[in-house]
């Protein structure tokens, strides 16, 4: 065994195995544009065309810009180290990977288990917020889908079920299926077209601004923690954060990247960057087309719009194909990224074989995609959207204090592995991401700790009558071919 004993194997076989997923899988599907282009398809998706409204009505008003920065400074924090981590082990389990290789398996698959919660329901989300344009955008043609078919059974707006959002999770499951490449193609030409009408929405929405909407900027505390004034720009921080999941996706298809440690550091930190100025944009528009109050809807870039009067009534259009097809890609992406995860820890003898299996021609990993988007769908079709983005939150702020403290483990323990892209100031860095994000985490709603508390139980009982076992005889056979 290498130097550093046991936990010197487990970053063993993380190397070995990552080396062998690019031999079976399209590693050359990516570039350093299409990486980008990824990241920007999961960030700015449900967060600007649904999140923002339900934070600026609900919590923070038009300080919800303020919102933004503070969850946008968290988030690129938090995409320096997965900068390094990602040029350092360039496998397609992102965070899980990183977990695995800092602090061990049970650790890894605690994250792992965590990250269903930020891949697999994040999707289901999407999917939910993507139903309700695509609602918008029929009516706005003369087309009313019945609202039993359209809403989930529980909520205040009570159906029977969501059947659009369990149609997206499955659509875009298919595409996942036919191949990467593919997949890429069709994800920059949505996102492509979801920034073009985005742009126009900003250019056209700041002549119909009007300064009442955005007094007072920062509104009166009503009540308790969060309920407006300070506390409620800080719970906002802590929901539009939801925002800024999925920018670690691009950390996932570091097995499908060309140069994985110069592209995928590129990708991580573009998408941070061009979606914090997306949101703060769009953000203002928002707020100040139409009063905070009004946005907690299910489409408030629409609603902002159509506040806009009948001159506005082809970019409502507009905003709502923005919307159905950009959210579409997010929702492809999202379930990208869990598919790569469930391969990673079925090859590490986590999850059971069949979720790491490839196909021969496609080069996908066939019933990961089926069963995500499958679980997907059944979440998407039946959850309403506020519980499910709160959860959202605190599993990937959760997951984020873990890469944070895992860059400062592995550079310690291991100075010399090779990182082409260093966290500069690390242990500052590192520990500023830590404490905001748990600052951030402490915003949220006690109910959703209390979801967190029992999903992580769930997980803790499967490590223990399942993963534990099978992984490491797994994890040994690799960190031996990896030393041999």
């Amino acid at each position: 065994m290498s130097p550093g004993g046991r936990d010197r194997a487990n970053l063993d076989a993380i190397l070995t195995t990552a080396a062998r997923d690019r031999k079976r899988l399209d590693s050359h599907a990516l570039g350093a544009f299409s990486l980008t282009l990824l990241g920007v398809a999961s960030v700015v998706g449900a967060g600007i065309f649904v999140v923002t409204g339900d934070a600026a009505a609900h919590y923070a008003g038009p300080a919800v810009l303020i919102s933004f920065v503070l969850a946008g400074i968290v988030a690129g924090l938090t995409a320096l180290c997965y900068a390094e981590l990602a040029s350092s082990i360039p496998a397609a389990g992102s965070t899980y990977s990183y977990a695995f290789a800092a602090f061990g398996p049970f650790i890894g698959w605690f994250i792992g288990w965590d990250l269903l919660l930020e891949y697999l329901f994040a999707a289901s989300t999407v999917a939910v917020g993507w139903s309700g344009y695509l609602v918008s955008l029929c009516d706005s043609i003369g087309i009313h889908l019945p609202h039993d078919l359209v809403n989930a059974p529980f909520g205040s707006d009570a159906g029977l079920i969501n059947l659009p959002a369990l149609a997206i999770m499955l659509l875009t499951s298919g595409a996942l299926y036919l191949g990467t490449k593919e997949s890429a193609i069709a994800n920059n030409s949505m996102v492509a077209l979801k920034l073009l009408i985005l742009l126009v929405v900003v250019v056209v929405g700041v002549f119909y601004i009007s300064d009442a909407n955005l007094e007072p900027f920062v509104p009166k505390h009503e009540g308790g923690f969060g309920d407006f004034g300070w506390t409620g720009v800080l719970r906002g921080a802590g929901i539009v954060f939801f925002a800024y999941i999925g920018f670690d996706a691009v950390s996932t298809a570091a097995a499908e990247a060309r140069n994985p440690r110069r592209t995928v550091p590129i990708g991580l930190l573009g998408t941070v960057l061009i979606a914090t100025a997306i949101y703060l944009a769009v953000g203002f528009v928002l707020t100040g087309m139409l009063n905070y109050r009004q946005l907690g809807v299910a489409d408030p870039i629409a609603a902002a719009v159509h506040a806009a009067g009948p001159n506005l009534e082809w970019l409502l259009r507009a905003t709502d194909v923005a919307a159905v097809v950009g959210l579409a890609s997010t929702v492809l992406v999202t379930l990208y990224g869990q598919t790569r995860i469930f391969m990673r820890m079925s090859e590490d003898g986590m999850l059971p074989p069949a979720f790491g299996k490839v196909g021969a021609k496609t080069k996908t990993p066939h019933f990961s995609i089926l069963v995500c988007g499958v679980a997907g769908g059944i979440v998407a079709a039946l959850v309403p959207l506020s519980v499910l983005g709160e959860l959202i939150s605190i599993g990937t702020l959760l997951a984020f204090i873990i890469v944070s403290s895992g860059v400062v483990v592995l550079r310690r323990r291991y100075p010399d592995l090779e990182r082409p892209f260093r966290v500069p100031a690390l242990p500052l860095v590192a520990a500023a991401a830590i404490l905001s994000s748990l600052a951030l985490m402490a915003t949220l709603p006690g109910a959703t700790w209390i979801r967190l508390a029992v999903w992580a139980l769930i997980g803790i009982c499967i490590y223990f009558f399942y993963a534990r076992r099978h992984s490491g005889e797994k994890m040994r056979a690799l960190a031996e071919e990896g030393s041999a």
